[in-house]
């Protein structure tokens, strides 16, 4: 489910007093391709709920520069929200997910991918703060949106395909 406003709080919520363990993941997810689909599918076994917290259009456009991202916010939503190892996602418009994880207070919180870790260490101080832990996994190699853009750039640029 895209969660939006209140329904985010709803939502959170009436998992704890199920006692469901939330764990959360966040990115821009821009074409999704294999390597999101496995971190996603690692994140879940964490925990009982996957929640995504997906950069809006605006905020991935500060962070990747302006040709980014590919897929508009309400397609990337769909698609992480069609996989069935996500339950949740939540379209966050800030350049860093620090305030959407103080509301969601997850049991865990993981980064897959490449990340900066001046951005690492604001997350990890805010995630202590409301006592959740931190979890890291490591990209697969070669595997990533930029790579598979220039890949499909370098396959149309060097032939004829149509």
């Amino acid at each position: 489910m895209i969660l939006k406003g209140e329904k985010i709080d709803l939502v959170v919520t009436k998992l704890r007093e199920e006692g469901e363990r939330i764990v959360t993941t966040n990115g821009s997810f821009d074409i999704l391709h294999v390597a999101h689909v496995r971190i996603l599918e690692k994140a879940k076994k964490e925990g009982d709920v996957l929640i995504v917290l997906l950069n809006s259009d605006a905020s991935v456009k500060r962070f990747k520069g302006e040709k980014r991202p590919i897929m508009p916010e309400k397609e990337r939503a769909e698609m992480l929200n069609a996989l069935k190892c996500v339950d949740h996602v939540i379209i966050f418009e800030e350049d860093d997910p620090i305030k959407i994880l103080q509301r969601v207070r997850p049991a865990i919180h993981v980064k897959g991918g490449t990340f900066l870790s001046e951005r690492i260490e604001k997350e990890t101080n805010a995630l202590k703060e409301i006592g959740s832990e931190f979890k890291t996994f490591e990209l697969e190699e070669g595997l990533s949106t930029t790579n598979l853009l220039n890949k499909v750039l370098d396959i149309y640029n060097k032939s004829d395909l149509k």
